[in-house]
């Protein structure tokens, strides 16, 4: 699709408006002529707006003439016309081609290194080190060693398990991903107790070592200590401090809320678009506008223009923000339906919370509508293991 879009540029092309009431038949004979008509919007109920190629537009004069269409032109894009216009302005062909050259420049560098995927290490360490070794915003793309800077940041961080350089346009992308470490293993000659990682009822406690201070039907809070590693010494009043060691099994719950409204406010586009353009400098920018936006109701999309359809991130950029119309409209959904759906996302969000090797006891769903808006509850009881080791503080 690129290749096409670059291949329309060098040849240049047109925008058309195509007025009358045989539109269908004056597509149809276009396709029959093998003329190519691409980015066809409906503008009114008797209006197309369309681009086509130079020779396509001259083949249309005959069509035209038989169905009995009006054919506007709109605007008139590509080299070509580029060079026409430049043809007569001597200066402005020479500040143009010295305007190519600074792209060209420009397109070379790096304007941006984006980090992905860290969360343990931040940023801006990862960033320290690069700057060290001159890699750094304004360096020239070419100079980069994708393998030598590999190598130095996965010795650098040992938590990096995986780690990728890219470099796209103007922009160097550093995917990593972290390793998983296991929680911080407490020494076994270290004396520790087993305390709650969360609330829950005690169904079973096992002490291999130390002593377990918690019964089944106990409520414990987080924190709470099940197993100590504190003894007391039978034949005197001195505390033994041992590496406790056991499993504590409780009762836990889970919840998740999900709400969604009965009635639906849906948006639907009618074809209709309005577009302002804007020159973006950095973090400013500059719109051009003819007008107010023509509609109550609408969405926008930015898109880039990109410069003889290169895909290169530079600091002056020109955005074109399309307001497309939409109809507001309200859909009553299915209350059955609803549950059922809310019912599975509630589950499928709850399933992510927990941890492995739960027991899962019992599921209750419960509904509610008020203010047209259904709340789905559902609540898990689960049968896990709460026990953590903590270090006894000496002091």
């Amino acid at each position: 699709m690129d290749v096409i879009k670059t291949w329309n540029f060098l040849k240049g092309y047109v925008i058309i408006k195509v007025e009358g009431l045989t539109l269908e038949r004056f597509l149809n004979l276009a396709a029959t002529k093998d003329i190519y008509l691409w980015d066809i919007n409906r503008v009114g109920y008797t209006t197309l707006e369309m681009k086509a190629t130079i020779q396509g537009f001259k083949a249309l004069k005959e069509i035209v003439k038989r169905v009995g269409c009006r054919v506007e032109i709109v605007d008139k894009r590509g080299l070509p016309f580029i060079l026409y216009r430049l043809k007569h302005r001597k200066m402005l062909a020479f500040g143009f081609f010295i305007f190519i050259g600074v792209i060209i420049f420009l397109s070379s560098l790096i304007w941006n290194i984006e980090v992905i995927g860290n969360e343990k290490v931040r940023t801006e360490d990862i960033l320290k080190v690069l700057e060290k070794e001159e890699i750094k915003n304004g360096i020239i793309k070419y100079k980069i060693d994708k393998d030598y800077t590999k190598h130095l940041l996965l010795n650098e961080f040992d938590t990096f398990s995986f780690l990728s350089i890219e470099i796209k346009g103007t922009k160097l992308i550093i995917e990593v991903k972290e390793q998983d470490l296991p929680p911080e293993k407490i020494d076994m000659d270290a004396p520790c107790h087993i305390i709650a990682t969360k609330k829950g009822v005690i169904v079973k406690a096992i002490a291999k070592n130390g002593k377990a201070i918690v019964r089944k039907g106990d409520v414990v809070k987080k924190g709470q200590i099940l197993i100590t590693g504190s003894i007391s010494d039978e034949y005197s009043e001195e505390q033994i401090l041992v590496h406790a060691e056991g499993e504590v099994l409780a009762k836990t719950v889970y919840n998740y809320r999900l709400d969604e409204p009965i009635v639906k406010t849906i948006k639907e586009e009618t074809g209709r678009v309005y577009e302002r353009r804007e020159l973006k400098v950095g973090q400013k920018g500059i719109q051009f506008s003819k007008g107010e936006i023509p509609y109550k109701d609408y969405i926008e999309e930015v898109k880039e223009v990109k410069l003889f359809n290169v895909d290169v991130d530079l600091p002056i950029k020109i955005l074109v923000h399309q307001f497309k119309e939409v109809e507001k409209k309200e859909l009553k959904q299915n209350i059955d339906f609803l549950k059922q759906s809310t019912h599975i996302k509630a589950v499928e969000e709850l399933n992510k919370q927990l941890p492995e090797n739960v027991q899962i006891e019992s599921k209750d769903v419960k509904y509610y509508v008020k203010d047209g808006i259904l709340s789905t509850y559902v609540t898990l009881e689960v049968i896990e293991d709460i026990g953590q080791k903590a270090v006894i503080n000496m002091n």
